[in-house]
């Protein structure tokens, strides 16, 4: 089984390196690393390359694409990346990201692979830790990630992170990400790709342990305020305003009683 990873790019020499030394150590023998870069200045592209001969001349199965354009922002460059996929499950993991052991891959195709019924799960998915420029572990993902999952469980909020989320390319490519959200249209995404797996009546199965390191230095993080009023959107347009409401409340009291909490601990 092909597995495709698609890996957005911009000026981002320093931070590249860990992503693509994790792809490399993968121990699968059929990875499709598609990497969009939007025509770096600082050298991006040509480590990008660089990284393609090696993957080349190691003979290990890996083939990896590079290509380096301008392009309209995040998820533009996405779906450039989308269209290019030709493996059977599509994973997004950006610079700086990572995939946490050799045997990441697998364990996802062997999650895949267990359903046996010829239609193959529309998502696998698995938890998330937190790591620092340096791959320090920062924690785990403050968002538990349900053992059963749906299209309706985002309304707790977003998760399942998208860098461990693998959505079977025959829907995910059904589903392009709507480039009017500057920050949240990975959320919209991950919920359409959900709804459409449904509909065919796929599952959606959790692997093994921890699938993906998480750098939060991302775009979300810089933009947090603006990323929360893009998310209430999406989540109004999937859920109605009312659940939206009441989830959002939600959230505003238990962020609260964290506060309160850490406050008294910490004193």
């Amino acid at each position: 089984m092909r597995v495709s990873l698609v890996t957005i790019t911009f000026n981002a020499a320093n931070t590249l390196p860990p992503t693509l030394d994790s792809v490399a150590m993968q121990h699968h023998d059929d990875v499709e690393h598609i990497i969009i870069d939007g025509a770096s200045s600082d050298g991006t592209a040509d480590l990008a390359r660089r990284y393609a001969d090696l993957q080349e001349r190691a003979d290990n199965g890996h083939e990896v694409i590079v290509v380096s354009e301008p392009d309209k922002g995040l998820y533009d460059a996405m779906n450039k990346g989308l269209r290019l996929v030709s493996g059977e499950y599509v994973c997004f993991l950006n610079a700086g990201d990572r995939l946490p052991d050799a045997d990441t891959l697998s364990r996802i195709v062997e999650t895949a692979e267990m359903g046996g019924d010829g239609n193959k799960p529309g998502v696998v998915y698995g938890d998330t830790d937190l790591i620092d420029a340096e791959g320090r572990f920062i924690g785990h993902r403050r968002h538990v990630v349900p053992d059963k999952l749906t299209w309706r469980s985002f309304r707790r909020g977003m998760l399942v992170c998208h860098q461990a989320f693998y959505a079977r390319t025959d829907l995910a490519k059904q589903v392009e990400y709507d480039i009017r959200y500057r920050y949240s249209a990975d959320v919209d995404w991950c919920i359409r790709v959900m709804r459409l797996a449904e509909q065919q009546k796929a599952s959606l199965s959790r692997a093994s342990g921890v699938v993906a390191l998480y750098l939060e230095e991302g775009l979300t993080t810089q933009h947090h305020r603006d990323s929360l009023k893009e998310r209430f959107a999406v989540m109004r347009c999937h859920y109605g305003l009312l659940t939206t409401l009441v989830m959002h409340a939600w959230f505003f009291i238990r962020a609260g009683w964290r506060k309160m909490f850490s406050s008294k601990h910490s004193g």
